[in-house]
C-alpha cells in the first residue's frame, strides 16, 4: 500500500493576499494583467470553467506599483474570503500572472511535490465556512487554512485522481447545461404566455406584489407556532441553489431557531437578498418542509402567495429572470460585500398580474419540467459528489 504523506496546506501551499482597488483604477479592458475580483470568480464559475481567462478589470505596470500590488503566479486557486461569497465555496485556478483583489485569497504548491490541481480538486470540498470567524460578515484567515490537513499521495496516483475527476467534471457541465436549458425553457414560456416582467404593458392594471403576496410574513400569526419541541425544516443559504433546489432535510425544534432566522411556510417563495447570492439567482420554492414550517438565513426574503390571487411557481420564475434582478440590484443598499435588496423594492414592484387560471396553467407546465431538472440535480448532487469523495476520499478524511 501507498505511504501516503500527511501534510498542513502551510507547510506545502504558499499563500497570497489580494490588493486593495479603488474604483478610479477599474473599467479597464486592457492592461499587462488581469485583476480578479470575486464577480470574475463567481462568472468562470457559473460557465463550469476550472481556469480564470478572462477579466472585467486590467492594469498596467504603472498602476500595480501605484497600487503596491501583489503578484500572483499562474496555477494559483482562489477563492472568495470574505462575506456571502466565501460560503458559496467556489475555485478557479489562474491561467497567467494576474492581482486578486482583497477579499479574494490564493493558494499554490510550494514545490512539485504536489499538484496545482490536486490542491484544486481539494479545496473545491474543504468548506470555508467552517473555518471562519463568527462575526456578522464571515470571513477566513490565512492563519486558520494553513492547519488544515490534506492526505498527499505520489504524484503518479495525483495523475490519475485528477484524470477521473476531470472527467467527472465533463459530465458535470453536461448535466448542467441541460439544467440551464429546462431553466431557459420555463422562462420562455412565462414570456409566451405573459411577456417580459419589465415590459409593462401600460393597458392593463399594474399591481404591487405586496397587493397578491404576503412580504415577510410574520410568524406570531401563525397559530401552529406554539409547540417549542415542534419540528421545523433550517434552511441556511447553502441549502438553496441558483437552479431552485431546496434541501429541507436539516430539522431543528422551534425553540432552536425561533429568534435570529427567517421564518417562512410550504409554498412560501424564498428570494436571497444579499450580495453576490441574490445576482447569481439563489431561491426557491420551499417544499417537503417539516410539518410544513421553516425557518433559514436572515438573508432571504420571503414572498407568500395569497388565495385566489397569486400562485408560488408563478412568483418564483418572476423572481429569477435576469431583468428582474437586474432591477433588483440597482436597488440595492449597504456597503460592498454585504448589499441587499430592502423589503421596499419587492412591496412596490410592479408587474402586470395574470388570471390565476393562467397561472396555475403555467405552474402546471414548470412541474412537468421539474420533472427532468430534479434528475439532474440529483445526479448533480449526490452522484457526482459521491464519485469526488471516491476519489478525494484519502485527502479530505480527517
Amino acid at each position: 500500500m501507498e505511504d501516503i504523506k500527511i501534510k498542513l496546506l502551510g507547510e506545502i501551499c504558499e499563500f497570497y493576499s489580494g490588493t486593495g482597488f479603488p474604483k478610479k483604477f477599474q473599467g479597464n479592458l486592457e492592461g499587462k494583467y488581469p485583476f480578479y475580483k470575486v464577480g470574475d470568480i463567481s462568472k468562470s464559475a457559473d460557465e463550469n470553467k476550472n481556469f480564470l481567462t478572462k477579466s472585467d478589470n486590467y492594469v498596467d505596470e504603472r498602476i500595480v506599483k501605484t497600487l503596491k500590488g501583489k503578484i500572483v503566479p499562474p496555477k494559483t486557486i482562489v477563492f472568495a474570503k470574505i462575506g456571502e461569497a466565501l460560503k458559496l465555496n467556489r475555485r478557479m485556478i489562474t491561467s497567467t500572472e494576474c492581482l486578486i483583489d482583497n477579499n479574494v485569497l490564493g493558494i499554490k504548491p510550494k514545490n512539485d511535490s504536489i499538484l496545482a490541481e490536486y490542491i484544486f480538486y481539494f479545496m473545491k470540498f474543504v468548506k470555508l465556512e467552517n473555518y471562519s470567524e463568527s462575526t456578522t460578515v464571515p470571513s477566513v484567515r490565512k492563519s486558520e487554512l494553513e492547519k488544515i490537513k490534506i492526505r498527499v499521495p505520489s504524484i503518479q496516483n495525483q495523475q490519475k485522481i485528477i484524470s477521473i475527476l476531470e472527467n467527472i467534471d465533463k459530465t458535470k457541465k453536461s448535466k448542467t447545461e441541460s439544467l440551464k436549458k429546462l431553466n431557459e425553457l420555463i422562462k420562455a414560456r412565462f414570456v409566451e404566455m405573459f411577456g417580459d416582467p419589465e415590459i409593462k404593458n401600460k393597458d392593463k392594471s399594474l399591481k404591487k406584489l405586496c397587493d397578491i403576496c404576503l412580504v415577510n410574513p410574520d410568524k406570531r400569526k401563525d397559530p401552529r407556532l406554539t409547540n417549542n419541541d415542534l419540528e421545523v425544516s433550517f434552511v441556511p443559504m447553502s441549502a438553496v441553489s441558483e437552479n431552485g433546489d431546496i434541501d429541507t432535510t436539516n430539522i431543528k425544534l422551534y425553540s432552536e431557531v425561533r429568534k435570529g432566522f427567517t421564518y417562512f411556510s410550504s409554498n412560501d417563495v424564498l428570494f436571497a437578498k444579499i450580495t453576490p447570492c441574490m445576482e447569481n439567482g439563489k431561491g426557491a420554492i420551499a417544499q417537503n418542509l417539516k410539518n410544513d414550517i421553516g425557518f433559514g438565513s436572515t438573508e432571504f426574503h420571503v414572498l407568500r402567495p395569497l388565495e385566489n390571487l397569486s400562485n408560488p411557481y408563478w412568483l418564483y420564475v418572476l423572481t429569477t429572470f435576469d431583468s428582474f434582478r437586474k432591477v433588483a440590484e440597482i436597488n440595492m443598499t449597504g456597503s460592498a460585500g454585504q448589499k441587499r435588496v430592502p423589503v421596499k423594492f419587492l412591496e412596490n414592484y410592479k408587474v402586470n398580474i395574470p388570471p390565476l387560471s393562467l397561472q396555475n396553467e403555467f405552474a402546471n407546465f414548470v412541474q412537468q419540467v421539474d420533472k427532468s431538472k430534479f434528475e439532474n440535480i440529483v445526479y448533480l448532487n449526490k452522484t457526482l459528489s459521491s464519485k469526488i469523495l471516491s476519489q478525494l476520499g484519502d485527502a479530505i478524511r480527517d
